[in-house]
């Protein structure tokens, strides 16, 4: 009974849209004409001071590999992004009339494409996309979530929205393979090729069965309230000596050596883990919604903490967060610094510590009294940080026409010899939820803004903020209404120079003419 109701939901809510056919373009919605296509000027170039992010054997390139750019999760990248110089704007539907949001998007080194996840209604699609065209070239089924069937059931589409399994935080290796786990407890290997017949694939390489270190009476549409617990992967990437680490939602960090096929794991009891992870030259750092963890692994591949530092996780979930508890995925930068945000009631921090011990730098409160909220990851690099206030958006369907976050978005320095931290800068921009990411050698920091309005048009650009002194450079419109609301996914910079945006009606894509 509740099933046609929830689709009934859905489709009332993009009812009043055109949808979109897979390979045609995003429609807009209502007032592009009455909103500018461009505002600001070209940027000039003036790079970020920093040492280089140092590139993870066992991962591809720096900026090329994962949702977070690289091991550390930086959110930086090592070449530049648009400058704002005559900009071109492009998109494709990647949902075939259902929202098709890229949550993740990827550059194969030896082909140059575009690997990519992507949702297609319930269901996420690996998709292998031509970096310029933006057209598909292959694509790979992947199963459906369990907390779909749990979002129709209980009429709730949270139960979905704040779901990070599935494959989204996946990463390729050095062999350009997607390394993934999936709903259905399989963490696998995607290799892409070149048939006789000139027609790309996806091919699966290897594949782990990890059902049977882990709960899976899982949600189906025959048994929708099942009595035992489910706990699907969130997140995988490599460990510098070749251990796969992946994590689970309800605190269960494990590891997969890849040669043998051991699994390892061990259980935070009583937290849970709702974003990625980084890893470093001497450990991996995650964080649940109680405390920041630095571990390694003892000579069997079994997880170890190496030490753990607790946060102030605040008395509940803000609007801005998909659960209660720091919301980003830690960060490594500068002088063998770890950063985080918590999830303070009045303020939220900024919170810096030594990647060896655990030992606080700093904690910084952010943004303002009442109304400071973060579920994306900072971006580091040298001694900065970037840090964005998403409070007051929780996804797509509950932003209401001509709405917007509180906005906001800082740039904190660690002072020299780590003896504390200061805001350099706030701008004013309202980022809603994207991954901000930053160009190094451009010098810019990408967010992907909306301006609330009284003429309730919603009108989506990227914005480019230069780094030294958190000034806009310029703004282009990618495009009207809900169709182009990114609910969460990021910004990504293409060796190409190209800026992408996963957005729910598919993918954009931004870069100059020049």
């Amino acid at each position: 009974m509740r099933r046609p109701l929830l689709a009934a939901l859905l489709a009332l809510t993009l009812a009043c849209l055109a949808a979109p056919a897979a390979a045609d373009p995003i429609p807009d919605g209502p007032g592009r004409g009455f909103v500018p296509a461009y505002v600001g000027g070209p940027a000039t170039p003036e790079p970020l001071a920093g040492r280089p992010v140092p590139a993870n054997p066992h991962q591809g390139p720096v900026g090329t590999s994962s949702m977070h750019a690289d091991s550390y999760a930086s959110d930086t990248y090592p070449f530049p992004g648009p400058l704002g110089r005559d900009p071109e704007v492009l998109n494709e539907a990647k949902g075939g009339g259902l929202p098709g949001l890229c949550s993740t998007v990827t550059f194969a080194r030896r082909t140059g494409l575009i690997v990519a996840q992507c949702t297609r209604g319930q269901n996420f699609v690996l998709r292998l996309i031509d970096p310029t065209t933006l057209k598909d070239l292959a694509t790979y089924d992947l199963p459906p979530r369990p907390s779909t069937v749990q979002a129709v059931f209980s009429l709730s589409l949270d139960k979905v929205l704040t779901d990070t399994s599935g494959g989204a935080y996946y990463y390729l290796d050095p062999q350009d393979r997607a390394v993934l786990a999936d709903s259905a407890f399989h963490l696998r290997r995607f290799a892409h090729e070149k048939g006789a017949d000139g027609q790309w694939r996806f091919t699966v390489t290897d594949d782990w069965d990890l059902s049977g270190y882990l709960p899976h009476d899982c949600a189906t549409w025959t048994n929708p309230w099942p009595k035992g617990e489910c706990d699907p992967i969130t997140a995988v990437g490599p460990a510098w000596d070749g251990l796969i680490w992946w994590i689970t939602r309800n605190g269960r960090v494990g590891t997969v050596n890849a040669e043998s096929g051991a699994v390892r794991m061990v259980q935070l009891t009583g937290e849970s883990i709702q974003n990625s992870f980084a890893a470093a030259e001497n450990g991996v750092s995650i964080v649940s919604d109680h405390a920041l963890y630095q571990m390694r692994a003892d000579g069997a591949g079994t997880p170890k903490v190496v030490w753990r530092q607790p946060y102030d996780r605040g008395s509940g979930r803000k609007p801005g967060q998909i659960d209660q508890g720091s919301g980003t995925t830690p960060t490594f930068f500068g002088d063998d610094y770890v950063a985080i945000t918590d999830n303070a009631d009045d303020r939220m921090h900024v919170i810096v510590r030594r990647r060896d011990d655990g030992e606080l730098v700093c904690e910084i409160p952010v943004f303002n009294s009442g109304a400071s909220a973060t579920d994306n990851s900072l971006i580091g690099y040298g001694n900065s940080l970037f840090v964005e206030n998403n409070y007051g958006y929780r996804n797509f369907f509950e932003l209401p026409p001509g709405g917007s976050s509180v906005g906001g978005v800082s740039r904190v320095d660690v002072q020299p010899g780590g003896k504390g931290c200061v805001t350099v800068w706030t701008s004013p921009e309202r980022s809603p939820s994207t991954v901000a990411k930053v160009s190094v050698p451009a010098g810019l920091l990408y967010l992907y803004t909306k301006e609330p309005r009284k003429d309730l048009i919603d009108a989506w650009y990227l914005t480019a903020v230069d780094v030294h002194t958190g000034r806009t450079v310029y703004k282009v419109l990618t495009g009207t209404g809900k169709w182009f609301d990114n609910n969460w996914a990021p910004v990504t910079i293409g060796p190409n120079g190209t800026a992408y945006v996963g957005v729910l009606g598919g993918l954009v894509a931004v870069r100059d003419r020049e």
